[in-house]
């Protein structure tokens, strides 16, 4: 998806009104460590700083997306201790991510497990491939979610669903992903990079500052009541009205032609 150099542990790239992550340690199943985490980071604040990226896709190279944290660096912060550190590192990151004013993309193919799963939990929309793998591990190795998937996970899939994925590390397919809103679409394996991009291509049709509002309104709201959340909505969209492009969506529909955003 990118000619950047193999070293690097993620590929920063842009295509067009798109920013690209990439996680690249595909030897070591795109796992997560600070490094990863910083570099995400990076991307994030860079993107945003500029007018023309409208989104943000993360990929990776690779047969599989991410088996979760790193485990060599896991043990090496928990040899001294300070492995509360290497945990409100990745939370912090993952909250950056998700919180971040643009939309953000995933694009999954093959395994996504543990810490993976909580880096997607973070993402707006998931594309997943047809051949791709959900589940949780930490059980499995006596661990416990520390990148928020105690959290996001059940307020995604429900308690139930969470629950039984934790309890039992096992993986579910992209089928049932889909059907649990972990995923909002599935496609051939062939074209998933193809078909993520296209959709961030879409992205990049619409309002810039429309997407980002709504992309708030909707997270800050799920904080609220739903009574404060309407009230919210009202006052935001009151607000928005002032907005340049929403003068130049009117004119366009006016004119029965495309708009041309900012």
């Amino acid at each position: 998806m990118s000619a950047s150099s193999e070293e690097l542990a993620v590929i920063i790239t842009e295509r067009d009104s798109v920013g690209v992550i990439e996680l690249n340690r595909a030897d070591k199943f795109n796992c997560l460590s600070s490094a990863v985490h910083d570099s995400i980071e990076a991307a994030i604040d860079r993107f945003e700083a500029s007018d023309h990226i409208r989104s943000v896709l993360i990929c990776a190279t690779g047969k599989h997306f991410c088996t979760g944290a790193d485990l060599d660096e896991v043990q090496a912060y928990r040899a001294n201790d300070n492995f509360g550190e290497f945990i409100e590192h990745g939370h912090r990151v993952l909250l950056r991510l998700e919180r971040s004013a643009l939309p953000v993309v995933a694009a999954v193919r093959g395994l996504c497990l543990a810490g993976g799963l909580e880096l997607v939990l973070a993402c707006d929309v998931v594309f997943a491939a047809e051949g791709a793998r959900f589940g949780d591990q930490h059980a499995q190795y006596g661990l416990v979610p520390g990148w928020g998937g105690s959290q996001r996970l059940p307020r995604v899939v429900g308690q139930r669903r969470a629950l039984d994925l934790m309890f039992s590390a096992r993986w579910i397919d992209a089928s049932a992903a889909l059907n649990w809103g972990l995923a909002n679409y599935v496609v051939a394996d062939a074209e998933l990079h193809s078909e993520a991009l296209e959709y961030c291509h879409t992205l990049g049709r619409r309002s810039r500052g429309g997407i980002m509002t709504m992309k708030r309104l909707v997270h800050d709201g799920m904080q609220l009541s739903i009574d404060e959340a309407l009230d919210l909505e009202v006052a935001v969209a009151g607000q928005a009205m002032a907005a340049p492009d929403v003068s130049e969506g009117l004119s366009a529909f006016a004119e029965k032609r495309d708009p041309d955003f900012e």
